[in-house]
């Protein structure tokens, strides 16, 4: 996909593999609309992608623990944008920002699932009439390899809680997601799918976590710009990609019964409707 005169939005763009992505997105011509929680951050991240391309990009700041932040952060790039070529669900927590005790969202869920998974359920749904009119767009969840499957009778983890199985849960929920989204949009022409960047990039999520790096933001960076505008997944969906390559997730993630509870599940606590 040539990038040039594309809109796309990139959730928790102010830093780490996200920042790097939107740099390079405006570097290509593309108009970027940019996400985060922090505004010194993303005056800053605004004032560099003005320099290296000419162009002043769109900041959204809304905080993804709340699902009525999440419902005006989409209205309000409804209002803004006539088309959406891509979104990148890029915003989340790791497993031990803020403490690795169990933590709940505004809403008075589970934060990890909150944040990592359940915002990007609804910010995808809330968006998909402008991708569908602007198809052919994309998707593209970034998830992890880290994944533990969904205990159904305890999905916000109340009982032996750790920060880990809350982080890796999100994710699968994540994957799940993805491959239940490309089934419902398969002949529309919009695109949707999920990758595990790289390994412990050097990021904030990754030095709070206490984890040494082992991977460059460049390489996720990288893998996420593959799924953005290579043309060899230009018609391919519902994929799982660990970095550049296609690969196998959970094996709950391809279950078509826990996919169906999840989605359930999840449309109850958004209060969507379904597709």
């Amino acid at each position: 996909m040539n990038m040039a005169g594309k809109t796309v939005l990139i959730t928790g763009s102010t830093d780490g593999v996200g920042r790097y992505v939107a740099m390079k997105l405006a570097s290509s011509g593309a108009r970027v609309l940019i996400h985060g929680r922090d505004t010194k951050r993303a005056q800053t991240l605004c004032d560099e992608i003005k320099r290296v391309s000419g162009k002043e990009p769109m900041f959204y700041q809304a905080d993804l623990s709340s699902l009525a932040e999440v419902r005006e952060f989409a209205q309000l790039v409804l209002d803004d944008q006539e088309r959406l070529d891509v979104l990148v669900s890029n915003a989340g927590i790791g497993s031990q920002n803020e403490g690795p005790a169990r933590q709940t969202s505004k809403d008075g869920h589970e934060l990890r699932f909150a944040v990592n998974y359940l915002a990007g359920f609804l910010l995808a749904h809330l968006l998909l009439p402008r991708l569908r009119a602007s198809a052919p767009a994309r998707i593209v969840n970034v998830a992890s390899i880290g994944q533990h499957p969904i205990d159904f009778d305890d999905v916000m983890i109340t009982r032996n809680y750790s920060g880990g199985r809350a982080y890796a849960q999100s994710k699968l929920s994540q994957i799940m997601f993805t491959i239940d989204l490309a089934e419902a949009l398969a002949g529309t022409g919009v695109t949707v799918n999920s990758l595990h960047p790289a390994t412990y990039m050097n990021t904030t999520m990754v030095r709070i976590s206490g984890a040494t790096p082992m991977s460059t933001v460049e390489q996720g960076g990288n893998a996420i710009l593959h799924l953005v505008h290579g043309d060899d997944v230009a018609d391919r969906s519902g994929l799982f990609f660990d970095g550049m390559r296609e690969a196998r997730a959970h094996p709950q993630a391809y279950d078509a019964d826990a996919r169906k509870r999840l989605r359930a599940l999840s449309l109850k606590l958004t209060g969507l409707p379904g597709l």
